[in-house]
């Protein structure tokens, strides 16, 4: 499996909600020369996902239709690549095995990058980190300093990375565990603990619910040893032209606005 590597993007487009800036990711080296491969290998992409998992695939309740944004970011992909493309559905459980038996030639699903993955295939780079942050309520979010905290009571969900990367990095916190994201965030809305930390996606959909309460704070942490590497394309082992292929598309949906436009339509309030 490559090394791969993200930088996070410096661009920031206003928005109505309590933080005045939607800071976006930024997954290409903006000084990287673009090198277009050869894409008469590659024909068409069959793109493989599942549809169980919200919002990045899933059908949509009233009409079935596949969507979300890895749909619509395989199909971004094949349009700008000028490439016919088809999207199939499989369960989770057999989603790999078919990739492996040649069934698709790409899965974008949020298969790990794992290293018994990287054994069986490889995979483009990150098109999506996943970080963490801290959530404090609006008036604390402004000049958060992690420093501050210590004595304060930070709430995680139990059992998690985040508890441990507290307990390793910020000195003097005392730790309130839950069982879930969603019960620490609501112990921080009630105002019994005094920030969250945790998978800022998941914080994300919880503050579009609750944007008058409270706000990220700080900076992302992006530790793909604790946290995950991202979100990648898989390809069979040895697929190099689909892979380069795919690694060239992503580049030019960052140039061309594309991959902002999907990221903000699913994710209105940033996690970077």
């Amino acid at each position: 499996m490559r090394a791969l590597a993200f930088l996070v993007s410096l661009s920031l487009f206003a928005w109505a909600g309590p933080a005045y800036a939607q800071i976006l990711p930024y997954h290409i080296d903006p000084s990287a020369r673009e090198i277009v491969p050869n894409l008469a290998p590659v024909p068409a992409i069959r793109f493989l996902t599942t549809a169980d998992f919200p919002p990045f695939n899933y059908r949509d309740e009233e009409t079935g239709e596949l969507i979300g944004f890895n749909v619509d970011l395989a199909r971004s992909l094949c349009a700008e690549l000028d490439l016919a493309c088809t999207i199939q559905a499989w369960p989770w459980e057999q989603a790999a095995r078919a990739l492996e038996d040649r069934q698709g030639d790409a899965l974008i699903a949020g298969l790990a990058l794992s290293p018994e993955n990287g054994e069986l295939f490889d995979f483009s780079t990150i098109y999506l980190a996943l970080p963490a942050r801290f959530v404090t309520r609006v008036a604390e979010a402004e000049g958060f300093d992690p420093a501050g905290l210590a004595d304060k009571t930070v709430a995680v969900r139990r059992g998690s990375t985040h508890a441990e990367f507290i307990r390793r990095y910020v000195a003097g916190a005392v730790l309130s565990e839950f069982a879930s994201e969603f019960d620490a965030l609501n112990a921080l809305e009630k105002g019994t603990v005094d920030a969250y930390f945790g998978d800022a996606l998941r914080a994300s959909f919880w503050l579009n619910e609750h944007l008058t309460c409270c706000d990220f704070a700080g900076f992302p942490y992006f530790r793909p040893d604790l946290f995950g590497d991202g979100f990648a394309v898989a390809v069979p082992a040895g697929n190099d032209a689909v892979r380069h292929a795919i690694d060239y598309g992503l580049v030019r949906l960052k140039r061309s606005g594309v991959m902002d436009e999907l990221y903000l339509r699913w994710f209105p309030v940033s996690f970077y």
